[in-house]
């Protein structure tokens, strides 16, 4: 039971192999916000230019996380990073896409 008193001193919250892994949560938390901001405003159709925009960052920003995550905790982040921009991206597609209304 000692290895259940163990501290963490890792200092890193996606960290599962005790080592510290900047990139990679900096990657998961970006990924995160431009999920959960294309998959918000995916919902407004005149918003179709942010929720695409963002959803394409968020899917190259979360695949490039993916390639070079260590943890699986990172790759559950950024699997739901990934998912909330790919749904954000299709919408905004299908609402007047990347470009829709400035030409």
């Amino acid at each position: 039971m000692a290895q259940a008193l163990r501290p963490n001193t890792a200092g890193s919250l996606f960290a599962t192999d005790e080592k510290t892994h900047p990139l990679q949560d900096t990657l998961l938390a970006v990924t995160l916000v431009l999920g959960i901001t294309s998959f918000v405003t995916a919902m407004f159709d005149s918003l179709h230019l942010l929720s695409s925009w963002t959803g394409l960052v968020g899917i190259l920003t979360g695949a490039y996380g993916q390639w070079i995550s260590e943890t699986t905790r990172e790759r559950f982040g950024l699997i739901l990073g990934l998912g909330a921009s790919g749904v954000g991206f299709f919408l905004g597609m299908a609402h007047g896409g990347l470009f829709g209304g400035l030409w």
